[in-house]
């Protein structure tokens, strides 16, 4: 029962933070709000259902804002015509959910365990400091950037320090007030004493925090009082979301462009990039699970693919695994997945049901959620811990978060993964080969593999040894040595009677020696 009582308040909490980015991505990628809401539903509901993941929660992505731009523009050069751009988009989704089933089929999820931890860690901190910056300029009343932009060079020409300094010169007094207050209760909320009441389980922060600001805003005197939709949630009537024409009809799939390159190089794309979001995402949120469960990749693959194809069928934008939405989910105390397909529900009944009571809340309320969560991603405890760990985890995870700050999120990974592989190469190339000397003895270990990474080591190591001293190879604890390195040692033993060195190899058995030294690399 308790668990179910966690799952329903974080629910609300994922919805809160929902909406509003479903609103401005939609905004951003140039498509009506109703499709940023479909894939927020489907998202919810039926990724929810088929994923593994028990914190992961997944909707549209900032991530995907650019592509879905750029492949409108292009097809409507294609096209000469932006009428009917939704519905080709639509199958182009679904194509690339399709897609999506086969990457799972053959196992492709095993891609996200070759991501370095510091790398993954430095994403979360990244995606912290994000939040922080660009929901800065809602919580001061400056609206102008949609919630959903997390790029460096903002769809309005600027960026996300210029958007700063333009913001803190357009301040909304009510709006901070608001937001502060927001602020404060979640940190109320936070303390021990509150939090083992039960009705606080019942009552998440967020919740409370937006209902003070339209109380706020509601009561407010005439010359504060924030009016109309300028700082507000603004979601049209449901007659008007498709394109006000007063059609309820979905903009089912167009597959009239299906021969054409530019159409398939679309669908890749789309696969690829929400594939490589949402496996991230996914490790991610497992890294801030309380009970550390493993999800399974290639199921969330399916999951991922299974939403696209019904986000595409609807009319919806693509579906991820969204990093910002788990990460609220499980700061709201998640337990199971069932607060991610709630929030799916909660999203398609307040829409539809209470349209106007949501168009009440100020954006400086949401602002302040999601400020708040960005904290909890980037907590100084977070820097120390990895830099306690040294050099080597410290420095991938401070160059992610930089390059993320200063570009986007995928190139921002794949900046990190680089630093991280050399720092996992470089401690390897050291670890698989020591020397230890002692008096005219000098002993050359070889670990786990050895192959060309340590050409040069080797090398150097063997050059500097004096004439006439007694060297040992001792490969007992290796299981692997390729060619380069056997030829560096069989070189070796022909320089040695030169040198005058005595020198011993010990294998843990003869069919062991064997198999080093004499078989083909494998």
């Amino acid at each position: 029962m308790n668990n179910a009582i966690k799952d329903f308040s974080a629910s609300i909490v994922v919805f809160l933070v929902a909406l509003p980015l479903c609103l401005g991505i939609a905004h951003a990628s140039g498509v009506p709000v109703v499709a940023g809401l479909i894939a927020g539903v489907v998202g919810g509901i039926v990724v929810g259902i088929i994923s593994g993941s028990h914190i992961s929660v997944s909707g549209p992505a900032a991530g995907l804002i650019t592509l879905i731009l750029a492949s409108l523009e292009s097809l409507k050069t294609e096209i000469g015509t932006d009428v009917g751009l939704i519905s080709i988009l639509g199958a182009a989704v679904l194509l690339a959910g399709v897609l999506q089933l086969f990457f799972g089929f053959f196992n492709l999820g095993k891609i996200a365990d070759f991501i370095p931890v510091s790398v993954i860690k430095g994403m979360l901190a990244a995606i912290g400091i994000l939040l922080i910056l660009k929901q800065l300029p809602h919580l001061v009343g400056w609206d102008v950037d949609d919630f959903g932009d997390e790029d460096f060079q903002q769809l309005d020409g600027e960026n996300t320090f210029t958007e700063l300094s333009r913001a803190f010169s357009h301040i909304t007094p009510l709006a901070v007030l608001i937001g502060i207050t927001g602020l404060l209760v979640q940190v109320i909320w936070e303390w021990e004493i509150v939090k083992k009441q039960r009705w606080s389980q019942w009552i998440p922060a967020p919740l409370i925090v937006v209902l003070m600001g339209i109380g706020m805003n509601y009561f407010a005197g005439s010359e504060w009082k924030i009016n109309g939709n300028e700082h507000m949630v603004s979601i049209p009537p449901l007659s008007s979301m498709f394109g006000g024409n007063g059609s309820m009809g979905f903009p089912w799939p167009n597959f009239s462009l299906i021969a054409l390159p530019l159409f398939w190089l679309i669908v890749v794309k789309i696969a690829i990039i929400a594939s490589l979001e949402s496996l991230l995402s996914l490790e991610a949120s497992d890294k801030i699970d309380t009970h550390k469960r493993i999800s399974p990749a290639n199921r969330e693959l399916f999951a991922q693919g299974s939403g696209n194809i019904v986000s595409g069928l609807l009319g919806g934008l693509p579906v991820t695994a969204v990093i910002v939405r788990s990460s609220a989910n499980a700061n709201a105390g998640s337990q199971t997945k069932l607060s991610a397909i709630l929030h799916g529900f909660w999203l398609i009944t307040v829409v539809a049901l209470f349209p106007g009571f949501l168009n009440l809340i100020p954006n400086a309320a949401l602002s302040a959620i999601l400020i708040f969560v960005g904290y909890k991603l980037a907590k100084p405890a977070l820097f120390k811990s990895e830099y306690q760990r040294g050099w080597g985890a410290f420095l991938p995870f401070v160059i992610t978060i930089i390059a993320i700050l200063l570009t986007d999120l995928l190139l921002g990974i794949a900046v990190g993964m680089v630093v991280g592989f050399y720092f996992v190469v470089k401690t390897n190339f050291h670890r698989s080969i020591t020397v230890v000397s002692l008096g005219n003895t000098h002993l050359i270990r070889f670990y786990y593999q050895a192959t060309f990474l340590n050409k040069s080591l080797l090398k150097e190591k063997l050059t500097q040894l004096p004439n006439g001293s007694e060297v040992v190879l001792d490969f007992t604890n290796c299981h692997f040595i390729d060619n380069d390195i056997r030829d560096i040692i069989e070189d070796f033993e022909v320089v040695a009677a030169v040198r005058n060195l005595s020198v011993i190899k010990k294998f843990t058995s003869d069919s062991h020696q064997r198999r080093l030294m004499n078989s083909p690399t494998q």
